[in-house]
């Protein structure tokens, strides 16, 4: 899935998996970028994105550290992959208008898997922290 530039809005310049409906257009939009120590996933927290009580849908935060899991992860990827392993703690609750971020490291790539950890933030504030493996899937 070749990722899609964004060109207008607060995240012109970064990157998306707009074939990925689910990331892009009902969790999301979910955007990525490469900085000088890493890759950097964010997107800006949005009524749809809210749970009853207020405060960002768990659902929607372990739907981004997933996404996260693939921007961290990049560079160690040679076409596709898919997550075998999600873990992660609930840390506090992000609210409407915060911009929610995510870094992280490979902790190992391998020959077919990808060790990842990282955390997501609200306005810098730790919200999730996760870790994952992400399968590598080879072309055929």
């Amino acid at each position: 899935m070749a990722p899609f530039t964004e060109t207008e809005g607060e995240f012109a310049g970064w990157l998306a998996w707009k074939d990925d409906i689910f990331e892009h257009e009902s969790a999301g939009p979910f955007y990525y970028k490469k900085e000088d120590d890493g890759y950097v996933a964010a997107f800006r927290a949005r009524p749809k994105h809210m749970n009853a009580g207020g405060s960002m849908h768990g659902g929607c935060l372990m739907a981004f550290g997933d996404f996260a899991l693939f921007a961290i992860a990049t560079d160690s990827l040679e076409t596709y992959g898919v997550t075998v392993a999600f873990n992660c703690e609930f840390i506090d609750g992000p609210v409407v208008g915060e911009l929610i971020e995510s870094r992280g490291e490979v902790i190992r790539a391998g020959g077919s898997l990808i060790f990842v950890r990282g955390i997501v933030t609200a306005n810098g504030r730790p919200c999730l922290n996760f870790s994952g493996t992400v399968k590598k899937i080879r072309k055929k």
